[in-house]
């Protein structure tokens, strides 16, 4: 469609499978789930809230690189392996996510290449 823009950005963990970023359709942005990874796709090592630090990054290098930013964000949905990571990821989220948009968090059973947590966005383009 013609509405429908690919966002990608080379700071942001490429997509592990058959889909895009983000994708910015009219005035929103579906940002994908991300994981805690570089730019190269290289797992992040350490503590959850490493790991946490890391999906949050790549959110926001995605968003900036559709011409929005965090702070436009309306709905984030957190998933974790264990809820046990639930007090640390908070600490992390709370800091990227200040104006404090819609959320919700689940745990899974399991997230792509193993990792303990995913983090996916709606936001504003304008």
């Amino acid at each position: 469609m013609a509405d429908m823009k690919v966002i990608y950005s080379k700071k942001s963990a490429p997509p592990v499978g058959p889909y895009s970023q983000a994708i910015k359709a009219g005035p929103h942005i579906f940002v994908s789930g991300q994981i805690p990874a570089d730019g190269e796709g290289k797992l992040t090592e350490g503590s959850i809230a490493d790991k946490t630090k890391a999906c949050c990054e790549g959110l926001k290098n995605i968003l900036e690189e559709a011409g929005s930013s965090i702070a436009k964000t309306v709905k984030v949905t957190v998933f974790l392996t264990t809820m046990d990571n639930f007090v640390e990821m908070n600490g992390i989220y709370e800091q990227y996510f200040t104006h404090k948009p819609a959320r919700s968090c689940v745990a899974v059973k399991e997230l792509p290449k193993g990792v303990p947590v995913e983090i996916e966005a709606i936001a504003l383009s304008e």
